[in-house]
């Protein structure tokens, strides 16, 4: 069974809790920011065309789109997340037998952990965008689904650690140490500002908290 978007609930479950190495912890990532984009879309679409709400209806459209667009772009993010891992996995199989062999094997395993930092990374900053469309959807939304809008912040908070997380590990491989730190401190500020967002975001509904 290979990773694919038709595949239903239960066959991904399954395939991610088999001995396969991917999907693992950074197409899951992806997979819950989709999910956290896609509860802000419901949130909105539970806003458009509703009494009471006739002020927002041009902001929750807006919403529905992006909030589509980062769904899908998330799910596609599944499956380059993966084949970052298969790339990785192909180079560090390489023969290594010679001098030359050892120099074009640690190249390519350079290259693959670069691209292996680069997909969760990608990854972290679109399950970001998430949160301005969940913080909108709580404030102005459907009061009756404003738990949703709460879960779908809370689920791209997850994506985003989740991804950094991943994109941490693969640095500690990586001799560049200028890309090395530039990235660290690229996490850093992205981790910072989305825990900020978040909190802000539980705080709009603190009865639940």
């Amino acid at each position: 069974m290979t990773l694919s978007k038709e595949m239903s609930v239960a066959e991904l479950v399954t395939l991610t809790a088999s001995a396969a190495p991917a999907p693992g912890g950074g197409a899951v990532s992806a997979l819950a920011g989709a999910l956290g984009s896609a509860l802000a879309g419901m949130v909105a679409s539970l806003t458009l065309n509703k009494k009471g709400f006739e002020d927002v209806q041009g902001e929750m459209a807006a919403i529905i789109e992006k909030a589509g667009q980062i769904q899908e772009e998330l799910l596609d993010d599944m499956h380059r997340d993966a084949e970052a891992f298969d790339a990785y996995m192909i180079a560090l199989a390489m023969p290594k037998g010679t001098e030359d062999e050892k120099t074009a094997r640690s190249g390519a395993m350079q290259k693959a952990l670069k691209a292996a930092a680069a997909v969760p990374f990608a990854v972290a900053e679109r399950a970001a965008e998430i949160m301005p469309l969940t913080e909108r959807v709580v404030r102005q939304g459907n009061k009756n689904a404003v738990t949703d809008g709460l879960v779908g912040a809370m689920l791209s908070r997850t994506a985003v650690r989740g991804a950094l997380a991943n994109v941490r590990i693969n640095l500690k491989s990586i001799g560049d140490a200028a890309y090395v730190a530039e990235m660290r401190s690229r996490c850093a500020e992205l981790d910072e500002k989305v825990a900020g967002e978040e909190e802000a975001i539980l705080a709009l509904v603190p009865e639940l908290f």
